[in-house]
């Protein structure tokens, strides 16, 4: 599925295409939105937002555009008569005179308006973007610390969202490696300097991975990794997906345990339990 990254660089695409465009055509593939078809056609775009990971399309006319990928939702955006080779399904079409957005296989999409924003099930539920430039260091201290969360396994908590908004397998997985912590480990068992490398963490690798387009690893690494002939999927990563290679800091292989419902990736040597 895609996280908080990989959304907020679709919710840039879709903006710089159709950003303050009238559009001349409005078209959805569920029949239950076919209403809204003439009522956004003609609108503006005036902000694409995100909301960890969901995309948050404003319109001129106070309605708003809640979409969630979850895992085989795709937008693609380019010229006005766009038409990309896929098999996924077109659920949204947002085309103005020059530019394109489509929506393709996504299955959460529904028209709102503010109220209707405010009091949504999942989006009133959330915590706070982990992009969002409210979302510093300090702040996410003080949340890990906070009694709802401070309790709970690492490996569960990353991947709630109503602790952060954004974080999915592949960023928990690498926060944890990026901070030496096993999934195991809990807030309240953490020294205060585990804690400011946990919320370091927190606040720098999502950023990474946004600015990058995915990569998550040592940046010098990954270089490295890429120029000698390594794929994108080969070295973007510590440690996601790579069970039974070793770890590029210490050599040992990488583990995988199922936690939450999820792979989870670690290595035992440099992020032993409390047991080790």
């Amino acid at each position: 599925m895609p996280e908080g990254p990989e959304i907020r660089r679709a919710a840039d695409q879709v903006e710089t295409a159709l950003l303050n465009q009238p559009l001349r055509q409005v078209t959805f593939g569920l029949s239950r939105l076919k209403v809204y078809e003439k009522v956004l056609k003609g609108s503006r775009i005036t902000a694409v937002e995100t909301r960890g990971k969901a995309m948050l399309t404003r319109f001129d006319n106070a309605l708003t555009l809640y979409t969630h990928n979850q895992l085989y939702g795709r937008w693609y955006t380019g010229p006005a008569d766009l038409q990309p080779t896929t098999r996924r399904q077109l659920r949204v079409a947002l085309i103005s005179d020059r530019s394109a957005a489509l929506l393709y296989s996504a299955s959460t999409i529904e028209l709102l308006d503010e109220q209707q924003l405010r009091e949504h099930p999942f989006l009133s539920r959330l915590g706070p973007d982990i992009l969002h430039p409210d979302s510093d260091r300090d702040r996410l201290l003080q949340r890990l610390n906070l009694p709802t969360f401070r309790n709970r396994q690492l490996g569960q908590l990353l991947t709630d969202q109503s602790f952060i908004a954004g974080l999915g397998n592949y960023l928990r997985c690498e926060i944890l490696f990026d901070s030496g912590l096993h999934p195991s480990r809990r807030a309240r068992d953490c020294s205060a300097d585990q804690l400011k490398q946990l919320a370091d963490a927190l606040f720098r690798l999502p950023r990474q991975s946004y600015r990058t387009g995915g990569i998550t690893n040592d940046p010098a690494t990954a270089h490295h990794l890429l120029a000698d002939g390594a794929s994108f999927e080969q070295a973007r990563f510590y440690l996601f997906r790579r069970e039974g290679l070793p770890c590029y800091r210490c050599g040992h292989p990488i583990k995988k345990r199922i936690q939450s419902g999820q792979a989870c990736y670690l290595c035992t040597h440099c992020q032993p339990s409390d047991e080790a």
